[in-house]
């Protein structure tokens, strides 16, 4: 049986993918949340020709699911990101495939 290798490359992808939630990201899916109940509300209207369950409803529906809780999800703060580039480690030059005389 063959063993699993893990190399440096395939650890050093697995820690660039990283999703870290702040509190504007749960507000944003908060209310695409929002969207997604209000929709279902007004889908639960009685009426079949009325307005609000033919047109209304489906397109909060629609931009609940496919647009704001997507992007609370996708969402990455400006000033969150300046921090982790600051906390990043200097690649050491022998590290790095960087040839230096």
């Amino acid at each position: 049986m063959a063993k699993a290798v893990k190399t440096k490359k395939t650890q050093q992808t697995a820690e660039k993918f990283h999703i870290s939630l702040t509190n504007k990201n749960y507000m944003i899916i908060g209310l695409g949340i929002v969207l997604i109940i209000v929709g279902y509300i007004f889908m639960s209207e009685n009426s079949v020709d009325g307005f609000m369950p033919t047109v209304i409803a489906p397109i909060l529906l629609v931009l609940g699911y496919c647009v704001v809780i997507p992007f609370g999800i996708l969402f990455r703060d400006k000033s969150a990101g300046q921090n982790e580039i600051a906390e990043k480690p200097v690649l050491n030059t022998e590290q790095a495939n960087i040839k230096t005389k």
